[in-house]
């Protein structure tokens, strides 16, 4: 009996063990299939995602590469190719693909290190986009003359732009907004005299038959919107009659009091064509005619600029370029409606790059865009005014940030009474790809008031204001006024949009200082009524004892008793941003000089604070000058170089949080510690430097 049951026992765990053997061949045949069908699945989406790419077709193909990238995170090809293809649509994504995938395989593609330098260019990281092309660089051979050649120019396209951003301009720049911009490119803004009407060109999905050009967005046509109120337009809608067709069609600009307007046209029956369209009784627009035979060629004709009395045309075309870029030509019309011969504009507004999108402002300059000259990077706004005696144009100026950017900047078009001006921009922060922006100049505004004193709200007569701030390029501005005697009233016209350190002076010494926000403001003749108190006192030069060190000698009480405490001296100020000694500053340096000569063996440390307004290199420098001041000042003085040290420490140890005007004030200070030291421990003028990081 027990043979039996040890004999069922056997055959009981052969079969269990057959089940699951069975059972793991299926779970593994599954996961095979699984795996299979996965990879797949991968290949078939890199396959498509390809395809798009390399017709640079990139907004088809990144959702594909998306796919593989879900599954396989690490697929360095779809990394790298999908980080190109972002450029145009999200710069900071674009770089973090292209970052990855050289992590992962720096060896992934030859080109590697280009793109890595255009899109560090495009993110404003200017200095790395110059190392990864330099290092591009290394990797082509002398006989790649014309890609050398083309590298050469991007880096000094970096150089260029890291000028131009050192040296911003006082310029507001404002994204129309999504009712006008969309995931897709709105360029060519065209705005009507009374400013209500606006013209525009967009590649949208709303787009006359909705079909798609060969890289992924609709056929250009033209958009209307009218205003609202302010900043805010109707629901845009593709402008109705004959203007748009199934091809290419782009505003341009309104003339003749905007009866007629300017458009381009490619399609079957145009090739890239210069037109004309009249408004209709009814208010549409008629059927487009060219706009002269002089001016159209079989070349590529892409934008223009009619004066207002229709009889000079400017106008951009590949016509008469060797090797095909765009260069900007003039034509004039004769008294009987022909046109005359078109006339280059000269060498010195076209370059061997392309020369597109002239603008010719009421005073005479004029605006084009250009991929020459010193841009930060692909089209840049530039202006030129032309000589009349030497019968040329001036040379090009940049406009610089931030009308400017590294990535392309074009259609400047400015509003009829010249107060604010359109463009249109690759920028980050946009809708999807080129987005429609507006652009103010800061203007002066006027600010009135009264000073009050703060402790009691009694008026301040006489009182001098010097309002002091720089402007966007840190160059430094001031203003300065009275209170009148009556009323305390004061008037001052001051560049708006920034805050202004606020002096007040009563018989030339400095009585208090303050700050004033001035608000942005877009338009002339505008009045902020603001009225100014007296605060207390602000930065002060603080002397702070060691609890060991000796009594100071006597005659030194009329600088203060020296104690383990702080001993302040008030009123020794540094205008923000500012290492100048004032003249009350140096009395009471004068009264520092003296106690160190009478105390030959005392040693000083010199330590210099700032608030935390700017970046940490600059407030380490400025601390640095403020604190060389001081030093400079008691040498001068007859204080000997070796009782002193020196340290600038920047932001790096505030007394307070800079979260409030005060406490700023509190901040920007020069120390004046007293230590004890064995002869020969200090050297000579020694100085120390905080480290940036430290908190």
């Amino acid at each position: 009996m027990k043979l039996i049951l040890e004999a069922d026992k056997q055959i009981n765990m052969n079969q269990m063990s057959r089940f699951f053997s069975g059972v793991m061949l299926w779970i593994s045949l599954f996961l095979l299939l699984a795996f299979t069908a996965s990879a797949q699945g991968v290949r078939g989406n890199l396959r498509a995602a390809n395809k798009y790419f390399e017709q640079e077709n990139h907004r088809e193909a990144i959702p594909y590469f998306e796919k593989v990238l879900a599954k396989d995170p690490d697929n360095v090809k779809a990394l790298y190719r999908a980080g190109i293809s972002y450029m145009a649509f999200d710069k900071e994504k674009s770089i973090d693909y292209l970052d990855r995938a050289q992590e992962l395989n720096p060896k992934v593609d030859r080109e590697l290190q280009y793109w890595l330098g255009r899109v560090y260019h495009i993110n404003y990281l200017f200095e790395e986009a110059i190392t990864y092309f330099q290092g591009y660089k290394k990797t082509l051979s002398k006989r790649e003359v014309e890609r050398l050649a083309h590298v050469d120019q991007l880096i000094q396209h970096a150089e260029n732009a890291k000028a131009e951003v050192s040296n911003p301009k006082d310029v507001f720049v404002k994204n129309l907004g999504g009712t006008i911009n969309t995931a897709y490119s709105e360029h060519s803004p065209v705005i009507s005299s009374d400013y209500n009407y606006l013209l525009f060109t967009s590649r949208g999905e709303k787009a006359t038959g909705g079909k798609e050009a060969v890289d992924g967005e609709f056929y250009e046509d033209i958009f209307e919107t009218r205003r609202i109120a302010g900043d805010k337009w109707e629901t845009t809608r593709v402008v109705p009659g004959a203007l748009n067709s199934v091809g290419h069609d782009a505003s341009i600009q309104l003339f003749d009091n905007d009866r007629k307007m300017l458009l381009y046209r490619a399609n079957k029956d145009n090739n890239s064509d210069i037109m004309v369209s009249e408004r209709q009784k009814d208010g549409s627009w008629g059927a487009p005619k060219s706009i002269s035979d002089k001016v159209n060629t079989r070349d590529f004709e892409s934008d223009a600029f009619i004066t207002p009395d229709g009889n000079t045309l400017y106008y951009s075309t590949t016509h008469y370029s060797k090797k095909g870029d765009l260069d900007i030509y003039v034509v004039k019309r004769n008294k009987d409606g022909s046109w005359e011969d078109p006339q280059s504009v000269g060498d010195m507004i076209n370059t061997p790059f392309d020369d597109d999108s002239p603008f010719l402002a009421k005073d005479g300059t004029l605006f084009f865009s250009s991929k020459g000259h010193n841009t930060m990077g692909g089209y840049d706004i530039f202006s030129s005014t032309y000589d009349s005696v030497a019968m040329r144009w001036s040379t090009p100026v940049n406009l610089g940030t931030p009308i400017n950017t590294p990535d392309d900047d074009t259609y400047y078009r400015i509003s009829p009474d010249g107060s604010y001006a359109y463009l249109s921009s690759y920028r980050i922060g946009g809708y999807g790809e080129k987005d429609i922006y507006t652009i103010n100049y800061f203007k002066t505004v006027e600010v009135k008031g009264q000073l009050y004193t703060k402790a009691d709200s009694t008026l301040a007569p006489e009182v001098e204001l010097v309002f002091r701030s720089t402007r966007a390029n840190r160059q430094p501005l001031e203003y300065r006024v009275y209170t009148s005697p009556d009323s305390a009233t004061y008037t001052v016209h001051v560049l708006s949009g920034r805050t202004y350190e606020v002096e007040a002076l009563k018989d030339g010494k400095q009585i208090a200082a303050m700050e004033l926000e001035v608000p942005m403001v877009l338009k002339d003749s505008a009045i902020v009524m603001q009225d100014l108190q007296l605060p207390e006192s602000e930065i002060r030069f603080n002397i702070v004892a060691a609890p060991d060190t000796a009594a100071i000698a006597q005659g030194a009480q009329t600088a203060g008793k020296l104690t383990p405490d702080t001993f302040e001296i008030e009123n020794l100020l540094f205008t923000t941003d500012s290492y100048a000694l004032k003249p009350e500053s140096k009395e009471k340096l004068n009264e520092v000089a003296r106690i160190l000569k009478l105390k030959p063996e005392m040693r000083i440390s010199i330590e210099g604070h700032t608030d935390s307004k700017a970046s940490s290199s600059y407030n380490t420098t400025l601390s640095r000058k403020r604190t060389n001041a001081a030093y400079t000042y008691l040498v001068k003085q007859g204080v000997a170089p070796e009782q002193m040290s020196k340290a600038s420490y920047g932001k790096s140890r505030p007394l307070l949080p800079n979260d409030s005007l005060e406490n700023r004030r509190q901040n920007r200070r020069v120390e004046i510690k007293v230590i004890r030291v064995e002869e020969g421990e200090l050297s000579r003028n020694k100085e120390a430097t905080a480290p940036e990081n430290i908190n």
